[in-house]
């Protein structure tokens, strides 16, 4: 079954953000745009590259209104030893979610069971708790916060303008799509 368009499921989770522990719950997220980033570990490879790059594009996230959770199954603790350690994880200002508990990647359903590590799984979810975007990739394949943020922008605007779509490619300013029965058989 498709998570589309439902609704996040509860949950409570502490994270490092800003030199504190905080909690973050759905309720946390509700009310804005949020990117939940799922990552298999700390201390690892892939993982902190993506992160990093996530890093260096806080900024533009932060202008369209959107939070980002990076989120493995380490705990809080790991999350701030991972910061205080490493140079790319200390340019991180989004929360890192610890998930030991693995609930919340169980709700995601990003959890690889037997294993206890989360997929590489991004999900985008809109001010009313409801995903928007899923992609779930191998554990060796990186993702590109550019791309994220291309998406985030075109379901920012689709969920803005009632009647339109975004098409491939779409960048911010471009032409978008009223589907209707005189585009059918035309593009």
């Amino acid at each position: 079954m498709s998570q589309i368009n439902t609704e996040i499921k509860p949950f409570k989770a502490t994270a490092y953000h800003q030199g504190k522990f905080v909690e973050v719950t759905e309720a946390t997220v509700k009310g804005k745009w949020s990117v939940f980033f799922f990552y298999p570990a700390d201390f690892t490879f892939v993982c902190p590259t993506e992160l990093g790059d996530l890093a260096d594009n806080y900024a533009e996230f932060q202008k369209l209104g959107v939070e980002i959770y990076g989120v493995s199954t380490d705990t809080h603790f790991t999350h701030k030893a991972w910061h205080d350690t490493s140079d790319t994880i200390r340019k991180i200002q989004y929360p890192l979610v610890g998930d030991p508990t693995h609930a919340i990647c169980r709700n995601f359903e990003v959890l690889i069971e037997g294993v206890g590590l989360a997929d590489r799984g991004t999900f985008v979810v809109d001010p009313q708790g409801k995903i928007q975007i899923v992609e779930v990739t191998a554990g060796g394949i990186g993702r590109d916060a550019s791309e994220l943020l291309r998406k985030v922008k075109a379901a920012q605007y689709v969920a803005s303008h009632p009647g339109e779509v975004c098409p491939a490619k779409w960048q911010e300013g471009a032409k978008t799509l009223a589907p209707s029965l005189d585009l059918v058989g035309k593009i």
